[in-house]
């Protein structure tokens, strides 16, 4: 589709989302891959949702995962052996885990998310000047509407 044309439908807006994901999963996998090579995206995404949120019951942790809590257990059995993450029974209700990340897991985010913004800055660079506020706006738009809170300006 040319750069100014309008999308004309919900199905060319998802085909131009699908590809561009494509290529932000490719950059993510990259970036993790050159920090942590024992960590997965799923379990990744993990300590970003905590990173963002700060600290969840297991349960709330696996809806923002839209996992299994069984599922969210398992990855923070091993996210929690890899000094990451650490568990704890909440005060209020001793049946429910709380779930939070280490130092280590703080420093695992902020360095991944550092490079994949660095290589993200080089694909914007590409970018005509004039496309980039259209971007942003579109982005964020698409953002809210998923519910992402957003990145720290930090990162």
């Amino acid at each position: 589709m040319p750069p100014d044309a309008e999308p004309a439908d919900v199905d060319q807006v998802v085909t131009a989302v699908l590809t561009a994901s494509r290529l932000l999963v490719a950059v993510s996998a990259r970036s993790l891959a050159s920090v942590e090579e024992t960590l997965t995206l799923p379990q990744f995404r993990m300590l970003v949702v905590l990173d963002s949120r700060g600290e969840l019951s297991l349960s709330r942790l696996a809806e923002h995962l839209a996992v299994n809590p069984s599922t969210a257990m398992r990855m923070a059995d091993r996210l929690t052996a890899i000094g990451v993450i650490t568990r704890r029974e909440s005060a209020e209700d001793r049946r429910s885990v709380r779930l939070a990340l280490t130092e280590a897991g703080r420093r695992t985010v902020a360095e991944v998310t550092a490079r994949r913004r660095a290589e993200i800055a080089d694909i914007v660079a590409a970018i005509p000047p004039g496309q980039r506020a259209d971007l942003v706006r579109a982005l964020h738009t698409f953002a809210v509407a998923g519910g992402e809170p957003p990145a720290s300006e930090s990162w």
